[in-house]
Parts: C-alpha cells; sequence; structure tokens
C-alpha cells in the first residue's frame, strides 16, 4: 500500500524534533495528575489480564509509566527516531516501527491499548478505520485509553496548525460516538482545561476510556 502524504509528514515531522520534543515533555506526566488519574484507572482495569500496546508511544513516556505500573506492556511508533530514542532510555521495555492504521499484531491478541496523543495527525475520515483496528486486534472487554487536543469551540472535530503537522481537536462526545459505532463501549470521558503553558492556543485536553465489545 503506498503511504498517504500526512502519514509521511507525520513521521518525517516527529524523526526531525524527536530529541526536542523528549526533553520539552519528560515531567509533563508527572505534573498532570488528572493524565495519571486516567492511566492509573486504565491500569487497574488491564491488570495482568495481558499484553499492551501503547500505539504512538514516542519516546515512551507513557510506556515507562505503565510498565511501572506492573503492566506488560510494549510500544509502536510511526517515528524510527522515536522508536531509537524509548530503547535508549528504556531498554527493558520492546519497542517497534509501525502504523496504527495497519497494525502487525494477531486478531484478539491484546488486552490493552494506550493512544496517548496518537490520533491527532489522522484525518477524521481514517479514524473510524483507526478504531475498528483496535478493535480487532483486542479481545473483548479488553480497555481501549485514548487523549487528544478538545476544540476552542463548540464543534465537534476542529483542525489546527500543529507545530509538527496538521492537527485535529476532538470532543470527547465526538471520539465516543465514533468509538461506539466501531466495536466499543465507551466507560469514561475526562475533559480538562489546559495547564499554564500546555499549548500555544490554550486549547482543553481529552480523554476516553472504552471496552471492546
Amino acid at each position: 500500500m503506498t503511504e498517504v502524504d500526512d502519514v509521511r509528514a507525520t513521521r518525517e515531522g516527529y524523526d526531525a524534533v524527536a530529541e526536542l520534543y523528549t526533553d520539552v515533555f519528560k515531567r509533563s506526566l508527572a505534573e498532570n495528575p488528572f493524565d495519571r488519574a486516567m492511566l492509573d484507572i486504565f491500569a487497574d482495569l488491564v491488570g495482568d489480564s495481558g499484553a499492551v500496546v501503547d500505539i504512538g508511544c514516542g519516546p515512551g513516556r507513557i510506556t515507562g509509566y505503565l510498565h511501572a505500573a506492573g503492566l506488560r506492556v510494549s510500544g509502536i511508533d510511526l517515528s524510527p527516531e522515536m522508536i531509537r530514542l524509548a530503547r535508549r532510555d528504556l531498554p527493558q521495555i520492546g519497542f517497534e516501527v509501525g502504523s496504527m492504521e495497519r497494525l502487525e499484531l494477531a486478531d484478539a491478541s491484546l488486552a490493552g491499548i494506550v493512544a496517548w496523543y496518537s490520533i491527532i495527525h489522522t484525518p477524521p475520515e481514517r479514524v473510524p478505520a483507526v478504531f475498528a483496528e483496535f478493535a480487532r486486534v483486542l479481545r473483548p472487554g479488553g480497555q481501549l485509553l485514548l487523549a487528544f487536543q478538545s476544540p476552542t469551540e463548540p464543534v465537534s472535530v476542529q483542525r489546527f496548525d500543529h507545530k509538527v503537522t496538521t492537527g485535529y481537536r476532538w470532543s470527547a462526545d465526538a471520539v465516543a460516538e465514533v468509538l461506539d459505532a466501531n466495536g466499543f463501549r465507551t466507560t469514561a470521558r475526562l475533559s480538562r482545561e489546559a495547564r499554564t503553558g500546555e499549548n500555544s492556543e490554550n486549547s482543553p485536553q481529552g480523554a476516553v476510556l472504552a471496552e471492546r465489545l
């Protein structure tokens, strides 16, 4: 399958900023109790029930947090440079280059997926297929946790100029609606205001937890 332009732009963009990204976000999780709370709930629900994959893992900050929580977790990212840094900093965890639109994983092989700000560069018309792919590799009862930027206006999806490449903000309700149409049952939604200095647009942030049907 031919690589589409937006996928190439995302990969090349994150390759170019991987070192800077790793440095800028290295303390963001420690400073954000809301994000930790959602990750802790996810970890508690999954427990020791099976394998978890952090899809769009970047340099592995979320992967490392879940590993420390006791999950059997690995990471996948589109950017080879991000994966290089993740392997360097977290050699005890497995990381691979890959695409969330074509996961090289067996059907019903996972107990959980985290996609932390991983859908934000995917054009909205392709997001349902991404969620269907997540549903394919999750077993029934498996947990999915998503995080994303939310719109600054009362709309479901909002295009914006992300510093790396084109991005899309989603309302939590819109994400839940697409999940519920593609093999999931939404169980929790979080909407919060941006923290000071979190992003230049001061946009809200969202997270959704869902269970594979």
